[in-house]
């Protein structure tokens, strides 16, 4: 590859990555929005109107045959086995932990998930790091452990979050299929049973859908779209740049989560929070000025 590519490459991740954080960072907004409908309901709602809005697109697209070469090789798709069971918990639990008015700890588990991404490139990718870049990543380290530290209870809705979300990266990151086509067979992995579990709801009539009075029911089709077109987009981000980059951009979603929860949710935020935010963004300085370094020094070369 040459560098003109790798830069291109570079690119377009740094494009879709900013552009699916961005969407994560506001989801709160529309979990709110849905207060009152079971979590595990919520979930089994996207699962099940993102494998229709995915089957429109790789139809629209014509990219059955890049679905058709996931479900023949085994090792694609015990790999998309694994990535379904960590993406479907890590909705869970961010929508329980929305619903319990815990966007703060959200957050937190979103401001640990690079570290984990950092750890898990290192360990299994063998990505080096550079000398600002280690010590952008201390600065960080530091700030989620002050804010850590001063919750008072083990973090589990944190720590929930930021395991499976970067382990559900690295999975996508090292699986050989292309973003769309991966995601419609996760979604179809477990597309019958959240298709199951609905229909039992109906004929209990327990469900919130449909129901032409409740807010809540009317935007539960828009699931589809609001979980399916972040992940496509983070998927291809995923395959073009390096996990340390893409666990940077990670604090793009926690950032907007604390914002909302303070300025709208009333949430407190303390100076351990405000001490957390300026040491993550002091790290964010330093990576994003050796990321400036080391392209001005490719150029030249």
């Amino acid at each position: 590859m040459t560098i003109t590519t790798e830069h291109n490459q570079t690119r377009q991740g740094l494009i879709y990555g900013l552009l699916a954080y961005l969407i994560w960072g506001f989801f709160p907004v529309y979990f709110k929005m849905l207060h009152g409908i079971p979590p595990l309901e919520v979930v089994a709602h996207r699962i099940v109107w993102s494998v229709l809005f995915l089957l429109i697109l790789t139809a629209c697209s014509r990219r059955w045959s890049e679905v058709r070469a996931a479900f023949r090789s085994r090792q694609v798709l015990a790999t998309l086995i694994g990535s379904t069971l960590l993406i479907s918990i890590n909705w869970l639990v961010f929508i329980y932990a929305v619903a319990k008015g815990q966007v703060l700890q959200s957050s937190l588990g979103y401001f640990m998930t690079p570290l984990i991404n950092v750890l898990l490139g290192v360990i299994f990718l063998r990505e080096r790091l550079r000398p600002l870049q280690i010590a952008s990543l201390l600065m960080a380290m530091a700030g989620v452990a002050i804010l850590t530290s001063r919750v008072g209870a083990i973090p589990w809705i944190a720590l929930a979050l930021a395991f499976s979300f970067g382990l559900y990266g690295l999975l996508r990151k090292t699986v050989r299929v292309e973003s769309m086509a991966g995601l419609l067979v996760e979604t179809l992995l477990t597309g019958p049973l959240a298709l199951g579990y609905l229909l039992w709801l109906a004929i209990d009539q327990s469900g919130s859908f449909p129901n032409a009075t409740d807010r809540g029911a009317l935007l539960l089709p828009l699931a589809g779209i609001l979980t399916a077109t972040p992940l496509v987009l983070f998927a291809s981000a995923a395959r073009r740049l390096k996990l340390a980059t893409i666990g940077f951009l990670q604090y793009i979603t926690p950032s907007l989560h604390f914002a909302l929860a303070v300025t709208v949710y009333g949430e407190t935020f303390t100076r351990t929070h405000l001490l957390t935010f300026l040491l993550i963004w002091s790290g964010l300085a330093l990576y994003s000025a050796d990321a400036v370094l080391s392209f001005r020094t490719k150029s030249f070369r």
